[in-house]
């Protein structure tokens, strides 16, 4: 497995994930199409262009969705359970067709699970920043994890 196990997560370890990827018009206008979504903000271009961001934007639940899915391959890739919450969301810049994203994750808090001798809770930090290294989203996760199998 790609993933580590709760044994293997320190407090304070960081990952700054090797997997980046550039956001298209047709990931937008899928997402939003497949989540029934239909903003024009993220949809119709003359609705945009008036305003405050000019144009079209990307969902945000797209760039949420995007954030935890580039940082699972080199942290819980077959080794997490569930993901049990994801708290303080926030987005600080727009995402636009073209930007390229790439994530940072950094290990908060940790803790054996009271009801599972089998796994514990690790609490990720995930920051999303574009090209420019702008902060385009943030989250807390809280996964629950595998120990290593004795």
């Amino acid at each position: 497995m790609a993933g580590l196990y709760y044994e293997e997560f320190n407090e304070g370890m960081t990952f700054e994930h090797a997997l980046t990827r550039t956001i298209t018009e047709m990931d937008n206008i899928m997402f939003c199409a497949m989540t029934h979504n239909p903003q024009p903000l993220h949809l119709d271009e003359e609705f945009a262009k008036n305003t405050e961001f000019g144009g079209r934007i990307v969902n945000s639940l797209f760039t949420l969705g995007l954030l935890i899915g580039v940082t699972v391959s080199e942290t819980t890739l077959g080794t997490t359970i569930a993901n049990l919450g994801m708290n303080d969301v926030r987005f600080r810049n727009p995402v636009r067709h073209g930007d390229t994203m790439h994530a940072v994750s950094r290990v908060m808090e940790m803790r054996e699970s009271r009801s599972r001798p089998d796994a514990g809770l690790v609490v990720f930090e995930h920051t999303g920043l574009n090209q420019r290294d702008e902060e385009v989203a943030y989250c807390l996760r809280t996964a629950l994890m595998k120990k290593r199998p004795a």
